[in-house]
C-alpha cells in the first residue's frame, strides 16, 4: 500500500467526518441517511490515516506532493 494522499486531502476528509459526527450527535440526521453518513465517515478517517485512498488506485490518482 503505496500512500497516495497528500495532507491537505486527509484534513479535508477528517473535517468532513467530524461534520457528519455532528449532525448525528446533534440529531440533524437519522435513520438509513445517518447510518450510511456514519459509515462514510469511518471509512474518511481510516483512510486519512492509513494515507491510503483504494478508490485512487485505479485511476493512477494521487495528492501527495512528489518528493523531487
Amino acid at each position: 500500500m503505496k500512500a497516495n494522499m497528500g495532507t491537505a486531502d486527509k484534513v479535508v476528509r477528517i473535517l468532513v467526518a467530524v461534520a457528519i459526527a455532528a449532525l448525528y450527535f446533534l440529531g440533524q440526521i437519522s435513520g438509513i441517511l445517518a447510518t450510511v453518513l456514519l459509515v462514510l465517515a469511518v471509512i474518511f478517517i481510516a483512510t486519512s490515516f492509513l494515507s491510503f485512498c483504494p478508490l485512487y488506485l485505479p485511476f493512477g490518482f494521487s495528492t501527495k506532493k512528489k518528493q523531487d
